[in-house]
């Protein structure tokens, strides 16, 4: 597996698991665990970009 498919690979697994985060610090009321998710959620989308540009850029 070449480096751009591992980190869009690596970015959607950390957006999911951020949005699992996200979730259930929403329904437990846990505010800390709610902005964890947002914050792994947003780090995982960047991963998942740096993947497609890396794809573009043949790296």
């Amino acid at each position: 597996m070449n480096s751009s498919t591992k980190d869009k690979v690596k970015g959607m697994y950390h957006e999911a698991e951020g949005k699992v985060k996200e979730m259930a610090g929403k329904i437990t009321g846990n505010s800390d665990l709610e902005i964890k998710g947002k914050v792994e959620k947003s780090a995982g989308k960047s991963q998942e970009k740096l993947g497609e540009i890396k794809k573009v850029m043949g790296s």
